[in-house]
């Protein structure tokens, strides 16, 4: 009974997928010598015969003839009149081999080794995933939703490996359920306890730079490159990219035939708006693209603090800056240099008023509101809709209408 129990123990580890037949026929053999060992004090005159297929194996032992008086070592010798109850022919100094039955090792022996080989194979599979996942960081894996928890989702892939999507690597307007499909890209691989984790993103920008490459194959060939990606998961993101061919239009490639590449990638990230935007050296017609939809009639830079002083028609500040500031956010991000904003002087603002001079009216926290969204003086103000004014800012729309009413009243 033992000895099925120990065929079940081991067959049971022959489908591994993670660990390939030579290996596995190492570590089996291993593990019998090591008991042989234990046994007899050495194994080296034992032969292991292991069938993985089968699920079966034997243990043949191999011992020198010799005189029954001359009997030394009755691990590697065998009496003759021993070995001519096996077989009448044998004669002196030739070998004898015999079948060790594994019922003859007691169960103790038996359970131990058991024990030993569940957990050598567990350990080497354990190995053999955290040094396959290690190799394919940074690339993107499909898999399984297996268990939803607050701070995190379990994902097995195709071979039933187990991976992590933490809460803090999701996309905030994502939602799994268990069974459904999830693509991720592989951040992080490392041994806890003797455990393999596998940490998955979907916030990465390496996330959103290895899903161009599966929609845009002038990326994945190297004629397309991407420069760099910044992006607000599930908000906004922006990618710079330069073609080594000027046949191609790197923007027009990645956004395909009436964004037909694009398309894909924007689903997947939940309606990221994402802007490509032709990579330049010259920083500020860089910094101009990143601006867009924008239009900048200035841009002064000051090389030794990185800053870049940017100037505009009034009614173009809150496309610059964008709907809480991600706009200009994103677009200092991805060309290094701090933006600061301000109107061009002339125009409407000679006529204009800056927020600051109704201090005694609003209050000081609404002021530093309306300025976050690119708002700093009373027509800036009144140029857009109470109802946007809601959706850009923090402020209630009873306070907003109550701004709009004091500003109004300033020109009437």
């Amino acid at each position: 009974m033992e000895n099925v129990n120990l065929i079940d123990t081991f067959s049971e580890f022959k489908e591994l997928k993670n660990i390939d037949r030579p290996t596995m026929m190492s570590v089996l053999e291993d593990v019998f010598r090591s008991m042989l060992a234990k046994k007899y004090g050495s194994a080296d005159n034992f032969d292991i015969i292991v069938n993985i297929d089968k699920g079966d194996f034997e243990i043949w032992r191999n011992r020198v003839v010799v005189n029954d008086e001359e009997l030394t070592d009755p691990i590697t010798q065998i009496p003759l009149s021993q070995a001519k109850e096996i077989d009448e022919d044998y004669e002196v100094g030739e070998e004898v081999s015999d079948e060790v039955k594994f019922l003859d090792f007691g169960r103790r022996a038996i359970l131990s080794l058991r024990q030993n080989l569940t957990a050598r194979i567990l350990d080497l599979e354990k190995n053999n995933i955290y040094m396959k996942y290690k190799d394919r960081i940074g690339e993107i894996v499909t898999g399984e939703v297996y268990q939803v928890w607050k701070r995190e989702i379990l994902v097995l892939d195709d071979d039933g490996n187990e991976l992590i999507l933490p809460k803090s690597e999701q996309i905030p307007s994502d939602h799994f359920r268990k069974g459904d499909s999830i693509r991720a890209v592989v951040i992080k691989v490392e041994m806890r306890n003797n455990t393999p984790f596998i940490i998955l993103s979907r916030t990465s920008p390496v996330f959103l730079e290895r899903l161009f490459e599966l929609e845009v194959p002038e990326i994945f060939d190297g004629l397309i490159t991407i420069k760099k990606i910044v992006r607000v998961p599930g908000e906004r993101a922006k990618v710079a990219v330069e073609s080594y061919d000027e046949r191609i239009d790197p923007v027009g490639a990645c956004v395909g035939m009436k964004g037909s590449r694009i398309h894909g990638i924007v689903r997947e990230l939940r309606n990221e708006n994402i802007d490509v935007i032709n990579y330049t050296a010259n920083n500020q017609l860089f910094i101009q693209r990143a601006l867009s939809p924008a239009k900048i009639t200035t841009i002064k830079l000051i090389e030794e603090t990185k800053r870049a002083e940017i100037y505009l028609k009034p009614n173009e500040v809150s496309l610059a800056i964008g709907k809480g500031g991600l706009n200009i956010k994103l677009a200092s991000q991805l060309t290094g240099y701090e933006i600061d904003v301000y109107r061009e002087p002339g125009g409407e603002d000679e006529e204009d008023v800056n927020l600051e001079e109704f201090g005694d009216e609003i209050e000081d926290w609404i002021i530093e509101e309306l300025k976050a969204i690119g708002c700093d003086t009373a027509r800036s103000v009144l140029n857009l809709s109470i109802s946007d004014l809601v959706k850009r800012t923090d402020l209630e729309e009873e306070q907003v209408k109550e701004v709009v009413n004091i500003l109004r009243a300033e020109f009437e």
